[in-house]
């Protein structure tokens, strides 16, 4: 049915979670000299209860710092939120520390409550309407195109939709959005829709266990199968995610405890058995969309994606937070400077500065994370070398943990660093296969011994050196062309 009211504002917010949030608030307050009254911004968002999320709950130290520059750190006070020093990466009985440099600390907690403070702190910005409706349309104006505006439907109007319009409308409505393919329409790369899944995070809350190294996220590998992430969100929960590839299992409670939790630390075995029989188990994919430029010929005019609506990485390192707040700091001053929002040109030129500007740090985390979980989950023999390698290289300490957990942490936004660690790790992988000693069976021994490979056995190795190599290039290789792509 055709709307029988409507309102206008300046910008119009699809999506009141992270970076909407942030952003309103962000546009809101920024500095500017180039308009004389605050922009009118109408933030909407589908319901304004809290959810309850199983990803999301662990901002990186580099995220802490956005939410300073944005004025919004208060967020994180009063929910909770605990501590994060580092890492403790957990591979057949070993651990790693990896702490977090110069004592930086991010925080992790329970999401629905995060987004929360978030939206309290949009909704105290002057100029800023936090509504409750459900986007269904947007608008467009007959003639151009152009997107002008949006439908919605408030709460309780089971028939009639509202029209809200305004110069620019920001999409920021998470990774199932709604109107991706619409705003992406006038792009003819597939990667720009649809995003790559590589399987699911399974999740679930563990009661009153400690971690192997407390306030530090835990990373454990798993022979077989995808790693396990666990890290406290709570002074008594203690979420744990377990990556399951596709296809995913019918049973997953079946394939949890009999494949999953025999290789955790004993100490857990007791409240994971507990949350799996209470509690139901809930999924998230682990979805991979590389961005792409907007503005100009590439998306519609008048609309602009944001946030996991637009770029997506593997949550195994915990960076959509971080970029998408890191996003807001550099987007928000560049859009509230600019007189006319109505002229997309002028738009255009904010959107490709944005874009590369956020290059360094996006695209490291990006990277990282997908490079990270390919190692981590090892499916096959090179794979399997370059994830020994690369935990051996941690062992190493200093800069092979300072260097890369930097990056992790959105402290280095360095692409460069990340590729000349990348290609160590690799080069380290095989210099330990081979050299370093392995575990082996031999003839009338019941229990494996530390050997060293033999000269007969250097043949095949270096074969598999080459492969493994090969593969450390193939892994890389394509994640840092969908970020130096321009097109």
């Amino acid at each position: 049915m055709s709307s029988n009211t409507h309102s206008s504002y300046d910008i119009i917010i699809v999506g009141a979670g992270i970076a909407g949030s942030a952003l309103a608030h962000a546009l809101s307050t920024a500095a500017t000299t180039s308009r004389a009254a605050p922009l009118r911004i109408a933030l909407l968002e589908r319901s304004l209860s809290e959810p309850d999320r199983i990803v999301g709950e662990l901002l990186q130290p580099g995220g802490v710092a956005a939410l300073r520059s944005l004025g919004i750190a208060a967020a994180l006070d009063g929910i909770d939120a605990i501590p994060v020093h580092g890492y403790a990466v957990l591979d057949a009985g070993q651990t790693v520390h990896i702490p977090y440099p110069s004592r930086a600390q991010g925080r992790s907690f329970h999401h629905g409550r995060f987004i929360q403070n978030l939206r309290a702190c949009a909704r105290a910005a002057p100029g800023v309407d936090v509504l409750e409706a459900t986007v269904t349309d947007l608008i467009e104006c007959p003639l151009t195109r152009r997107v002008v505006g949006v439908q919605a439907r408030r709460d309780g109007a089971a028939h009639d939709k509202e029209a809200f319009y305004a110069d620019l409308v920001v999409i920021a409505d998470g990774c199932f959005s709604n109107f991706r393919t619409a705003v992406m329409a006038c792009n003819n790369n597939a990667l720009t829709n649809k995003p790559a899944v590589r399987g699911h995070f399974v999740g679930a809350i563990l009661e009153d266990v400690t971690l192997p190294i407390p306030q530090h996220g835990t990373v454990a590998l798993i022979k077989g199968h995808g790693p396990v992430l666990i890290y406290q969100i709570g002074e008594h929960d203690t979420r744990i995610l377990i990556d399951v590839k596709n296809p995913v299992p019918s049973d997953l409670k079946n394939h949890i405890l009999t494949n999953v939790v025999p290789q955790l630390p004993a100490s857990l075995h007791a409240a994971i058995h507990s949350a799996l029989s209470k509690d139901r188990l809930r999924r998230m994919p682990n979805s991979f969309l590389p961005p792409v430029e907007q503005g100009g010929p590439h998306t519609k005019e008048g609309v602009i994606l944001l946030g996991d609506a637009w770029n997506m990485r593997h949550p195994l390192t915990g960076g959509g937070m971080t970029v998408a707040l890191s996003d807001v700091v550099l987007l928000a001053p560049m859009i509230a400077a600019e007189p006319d929002l109505a002229d997309w040109h002028a738009l255009t030129d904010v959107l490709h500065r944005w874009h590369w500007a956020r290059k360094p740090l996006a695209s490291t985390i990006n990277i990282l994370s997908v490079a990270l979980y390919d190692l981590f989950s090892a499916d096959d023999e090179s794979l399997a070398v370059l994830r020994t390698g690369c935990f051996k290289y941690f062992e190493r300490g200093g800069e092979c943990i300072r260097g890369p957990v930097s990056l992790l942490a959105g402290l280095a936004p360095d692409p460069v660093l990340l590729f000349i660690h990348f290609f160590s790790v690799a080069v380290y992988s095989i210099w330990v296969l081979l050299a370093h000693p392995r575990y082996v069976h031999a003839q009338g021994r019941v229990k494996p011994k530390l050997a060293r490979p033999t000269p007969a056995e250097y043949p095949a190795l270096c074969v598999t050196a080459v492969q493994t190599f090969w593969t450390a290039i193939v892994v890389f290789a394509p994640l840092l062309w969908t970020e130096i792509r321009w097109w």
